[in-house]
């Protein structure tokens, strides 16, 4: 029983974001960030209440999850550390960079640390190019990353 009531409070707070959203033109996107906001991530049963919502079909809704790099189906770290593999911050050394992050939070991308800490996530240009090699951390962009400003990222995620 506890699991069905989980899945109502789930579908309950679903809804509650669909209302919030349902009007707009072209709602599915704007729903699903909202969903994100309110889980840390879409969980699958929140896909049947927004396909019934929308009058779409539960693949449709799933492959527009899938599809997107920024939709998540299982929750992210406390923090979330995006690095640009664009052409420009690889020709600037990203793949040095993503290697020394990755070695010194003992994750690859796609993972998240087994505390919880920090996810490490791959993003293809950041807009920062004349800045590169550009990271991401909690939605605040990082410029010329160096040695430095890995030690200081990875200080600030695992405090």
């Amino acid at each position: 029983m506890a699991m069905q009531s989980a899945g109502t409070d789930i579908a309950a707070r679903a809804r509650s974001v669909i209302d919030e959203f349902k009007d707009l033109e072209g709602p599915l996107l704007p729903i699903l960030h909202g969903i994100q906001e309110e889980f840390g991530h879409v969980p699958s049963e929140t896909v049947p209440v927004i396909a019934e919502a929308l009058n779409l079909s539960r693949a449709e809704v799933h492959g527009v999850v899938t599809f997107y790099h920024d939709y998540r189906s299982q929750p992210a770290g406390r923090h979330v550390l995006k690095l640009c593999r664009a052409e420009a911050c690889q020709s600037m050394g990203a793949d040095a960079i993503a290697a020394q992050i990755s070695q010194a939070l003992g994750i690859g991308f796609h993972e998240t640390a087994k505390d919880d800490s920090v996810t490490l996530e791959p993003v293809f240009c950041l807009g920062l190019c004349a800045c590169a090699p550009a990271a991401m951390l909690d939605g605040e962009v990082i410029g010329r990353l160096d040695a430095d400003k890995i030690e200081e990222i990875v200080a600030e995620v695992r405090s």
